[in-house]
């Protein structure tokens, strides 16, 4: 029998860094999506808060391991039980996300993403559903020169290749 070994997005991709910027994979553990059923949202929320120690999010929001994703959906970092209320399904394996930080960071997403990313205008926590490239991309703000982004699996080598090339760019100006 073959034996399988366990691959992340993108084993063998990073990390890089160039400049002032550095680009690395952030591996969670469990990733759900939660979408409350018509009307539960409140229900959903202080279950949640029970279970993980915060509720839904506000829209374009994250707040502890509960990410606002969109159209009614949230990303909760965390296996939760909510029958009845809401659809859960495990996404652990179907997001590249990687962690792009560092003085240059805000400089190399400039080049990528159509959305205003400055601190003062898009701080800690604050999340936007945006394209990268031609890749459809959730960005967390993460710290003051730090951001996540979120990609669909399949997308991860692209990204990676996207985030080199802007990088090398912002460094070589």
């Amino acid at each position: 029998m073959a034996k399988l070994i366990a691959l992340t997005p993108c084993a063998g991709l990073l990390p890089i860094a160039h400049g002032a910027a550095e680009v690395t994979e952030v591996v969670p553990e469990c990733l759900v999506s939660v979408a409350p059923y018509a009307g539960q949202n409140k229900a959903t929320s202080a279950r949640l808060k029970e279970q993980v120690g915060t509720g839904l999010s506000a829209v374009n929001r994250r707040v502890g391991g509960v990410t606002w994703f969109g159209h009614g959906t949230w990303l909760v970092a965390a296996d939760v039980a909510l029958d009845g209320l809401a659809a859960v399904t495990d996404q652990s394996d179907a997001w590249a996300v990687v962690e792009i930080k560092g003085a240059g960071a805000t400089d190399v997403l400039a080049r990528l993403v159509p959305v205003d990313l400055r601190a003062q205008v898009f701080k800690k926590n604050h999340v936007a559903k945006t394209m990268l490239g031609h890749m459809s991309v959730a960005i967390v703000r993460t710290g003051p020169d730090a951001f996540e982004i979120m990609v669909m699996r399949s997308m991860a080598q692209t990204l990676v290749h996207d985030l080199d090339v802007a990088m090398r760019g912002v460094t070589a100006r």
